[in-house]
């Protein structure tokens, strides 16, 4: 059983929290660390020197990017005592180890309109598929800056962001996609521009935060907005960018690329059911979607959703592969954009409560900070 995930809460200017990040999650940091340097060695054939010096030149790309994000991860590598390029290392994980076979698994996300939900509120959700092992590494990070800004994501350790919300109302998930274009190298690390849109205060800051900027990877990246209840999808790939737009209302998106792009998907023939899961999703809520009447609930079995066991919205374990390369959701989330309000369940949802997280209770009363919701049996 995966743990439900801890709450790591930090205030201050970006530098500051970085380093409350790195002396709280010290431990957790030093076994992600130690995961993946193994992997670049032994997959990617990096050697230690090799590793260094592409997390030092990522470091720099950071401070061209995001000044905010180079920040964080230089207090990090002060908090926790790792070198800095490890730190780095991290967050460019995808790109150093490209063309090794190396990939995060699954994840369906969807986005609900304010226009067909029952309350009037935007929802966004997705399920994190990957190895089950990694829960025990993720946490929900909430950060605050002296501006009042906040930002609430499931992030693993020594990471900045995965999927999340902010102040703004500004919502964030992340979908594999893997392509012909995906190339080692210099350019914006894809968990970079994770960050970088949940830091940004409008819709089209995000979009600057994504799109024009040198891309090395391919990935998906679902953003919804509270304040105008919209949604986009883009489709990112090295030099170009597919975009979706909601259909009657709702947007979802699973492993391959549904744009027409110039480029090869390497992905979508492999990735577990991700042709038919955005399908799945939309004829699910399709009675509610009728009533424009989507409730978190509906959206909440959607996720628990076990059609074609064990690879399906809701995914297990395959029992016939091996124990290294079973995949499962490691966390699913679901987001009220408009109330500013995360549920997050251990995986798999379908068997464990969601605990719901309001965006401001990591800093107020803990008693207060979190309830459960969304029992199995709902």
């Amino acid at each position: 059983m995966n743990p439900v995930p801890p709450l790591i809460a930090v205030e201050g200017d970006y530098r500051s929290m970085g380093e409350q990040i790195g002396v709280r999650t010290a431990d957790m940091i030093a076994r992600s660390v130690e995961t993946y340097s193994e992997r670049f060695r032994s997959q990617a054939r990096l050697d230690d020197e090799t590793i260094d010096r592409w997390g030092l030149t990522y470091y720099d790309l950071a401070q061209q990017y995001d000044p905010d994000i180079a920040a964080m991860l230089d207090g990090m590598a002060a908090g926790s005592g790792q070198p800095l390029s490890r730190i780095v290392a991290l967050n460019a994980r995808t790109e150093l180890l490209y063309g090794t076979g190396y990939r995060d698994e699954g994840c369906t996300s969807l986005a609900v309109l304010p226009s067909h939900t029952d309350n009037g509120h935007t929802l966004l959700a997705q399920n994190w598929d990957w190895h089950p092992e990694q829960a025990e590494v993720t946490f929900l990070l909430a950060t605050r800056d002296p501006s009042g800004f906040t930002v609430l994501s499931l992030t693993e350790a020594g990471m900045l962001a995965k999927s999340g919300l902010n102040s703004a109302g500004l919502g964030v998930c992340a979908n594999l996609l893997v392509s012909d274009r995906d190339a080692g190298g210099e350019g914006v690390p894809y968990h970079f521009l994770l960050r970088g849109a949940l830091q940004s205060t409008t819709m089209a800051k995000a979009h600057q935060r994504l799109l024009p900027v040198r891309r090395i990877s391919s990935g998906n990246v679902l953003i919804a907005d509270a304040s105008g209840g919209e949604a986009i999808d883009f489709e990112l790939a090295p030099d170009v960018f597919g975009t979706l737009l909601p259909d009657s209302g709702l947007l979802a998106h699973a492993n391959h690329f549904l744009a027409d792009l110039p480029l090869t998907d390497l992905k979508a023939a492999t990735s577990a059911l991700t042709q038919l899961r955005p399908t799945r999703v939309r004829h699910l809520l399709a009675p509610a979607i009728a009533q424009h009447n989507v409730s978190t609930t509906d959206v909440v079995r959607v996720l628990r959703d076990e059609w074609s066991y064990p690879d399906g919205i809701c995914r297990y374990p395959d029992p016939q592969a091996p124990t290294a390369d079973q995949v499962s959701t490691v966390y699913s989330i679901v987001m009220d954009l408009t109330a500013r309000t995360l549920w997050i369940a251990p995986g798999p949802p379908s068997k464990h409560p969601y605990t719901r997280w309001e965006l401001d209770a990591p800093f107020g009363s803990p008693a207060a900070a979190a309830a459960h919701d969304f029992a199995p049996e709902d």
